[in-house]
């Protein structure tokens, strides 16, 4: 199978890696710049879309926030031809936007904490109280890697980052401080139906974020049943077959944090030794054998 890796960054651990695990496959694999793709519509003719397209069977988008938009009209381009993918432009819209991803996450009637998006400063107490009271996280909704979350313990930090927010056009989201995790959390990876790996993240000292790239420190773990089938719940509700899975042990049970359609490899395959490249690759030809067998009936028929 040729299979192409969206990334702007042949270097990065997790690129590499995905290219290390194909080849060792015996898969044909190819890196693609997902800015150097051309997204053409229009012209009367699918033939002229699907020249402007590397030849592949299948794509492992790892598409960063700042090209969001881009990646995603990419990603919907390898659709439309029929082109297998890790995660569909859909699934990633929806894990890409905090909001959009606890909705959905709430409409599934999964536990996450209380959370409130404010658009002025009047609703600003209003959502504070709903959070349970200071001290109340900030989040962008479009963030990733700890970047875009603060902690506000006054109600003036919260109006100075709402106004801060505002200026460069962003939308925010006030949610409760789960104080009794002190500055642990988990994180996850589910592949298909199962969870691959799991770690334990601590933030470090003085920050209340556990993200590896802020400092965090990490240590493998092994999940119960409730805790496995919660993460394949949250990445089935959004339509990922490949996520990590964020969470937080509160005081009322664990609670879903995030949702990430393009998850880093390095810090939990560092962390677990566990081979997750492989094992979306291993995904990537279960998906591609049962396509063929839906072609085979088609035939049939």
């Amino acid at each position: 199978m040729r299979i192409g890796i969206l990334s702007r960054n042949k270097a990065l651990y997790s690129t590499r890696r995905l290219v290390q695990a194909a080849r060792i496959r015996g898969h044909q694999v190819v890196v693609i710049n997902t800015l150097k793709i051309p997204v053409d519509i229009g012209g009367g003719s699918r033939a002229s879309s699907r020249r402007s397209l590397p030849e592949v069977k299948a794509i492992i988008p790892r598409i960063g926030t700042s090209i969001t938009y881009y990646g995603l009209a990419v990603v919907r381009q390898f659709e439309s031809q029929g082109v297998l993918t890790t995660a569909s432009s859909q699934a990633i819209a929806r894990s890409r936007d905090k909001l959009h991803s606890l909705q959905t996450m709430n409409r599934s009637g999964l536990p996450i904490p209380r959370t409130t998006i404010v658009a002025n400063t009047e609703d600003i107490w209003p959502a504070i109280k709903n959070a349970g009271g200071l001290p109340v996280v900030i989040k962008l909704i479009r963030g990733t890697q700890g970047r875009g979350v603060f902690l506000a313990n006054q109600v003036h930090i919260v109006e100075s980052l709402l106004k801060a927010v505002y200026r460069i056009k962003e939308q925010m989201l006030i949610q409760e401080y789960i104080r009794e995790s002190s500055g642990r959390d988990l994180r996850i990876i589910v592949v298909g139906n199962r969870c691959v790996a799991a770690m334990e993240r601590k933030a470090a000292e003085g920050d209340f974020r556990a993200n590896l790239h802020r400092g965090g420190s990490a240590t493998p773990i092994s999940l119960d049943s409730k805790t496995q089938e919660l993460a394949l719940e949250a990445s089935h509700a959004h339509g990922l077959n490949v996520a990590g899975v964020d969470m937080v042990q509160s005081s009322r049970g664990p609670l879903l944090l995030e949702v990430n359609s393009s998850p880093g490899l390095e810090g939990i395959e560092n962390t677990t030794n566990v081979d997750i490249a492989g094992e979306i690759i291993r995904l990537l030809e279960r998906e591609e054998k049962r396509s063929r067998q839906r072609r085979k009936r088609v035939r049939r028929r």
